[in-house]
């Protein structure tokens, strides 16, 4: 059963990590939803609050909550970046090729 978890959690970064290299709008997407996790992950973790995880017994203390959210604070500034202020390529030669 553990073996069918891992096979479908790296299939779910391999797909997420080709549409970030394909797709400009996916990161723009990303960037939205990396800045409100992180976000939320750093109040809760201000707040002293454990989170539970899922179907598990496990529980992410607050200064877990303090790296993730840091961690992903970092990840919405580089989406942020490559989904809105650095051109793609691809447009570049999109621009070229119609004039």
């Amino acid at each position: 059963m553990v073996a069918i978890y891992i096979i479908l959690i790296l299939s779910i970064i391999i797909l997420t990590i080709y549409f970030v290299i394909k797709s400009v709008d996916f990161r723009k997407f990303l960037t939205g939803a990396f800045f409100v996790s992180g976000g939320i992950q750093l109040y809760l973790a201000i707040a002293k609050v454990s989170i539970p995880v899922l179907g598990t017994d496990i529980v992410q203390s607050s200064e877990l909550g303090y790296a993730r959210g840091a961690l992903h604070l970092v990840l919405c500034l580089l989406c942020f970046y490559f989904g809105f202020i650095k051109k793609s390529k691809q447009s570049d030669n999109a621009k070229t090729t119609n004039r």
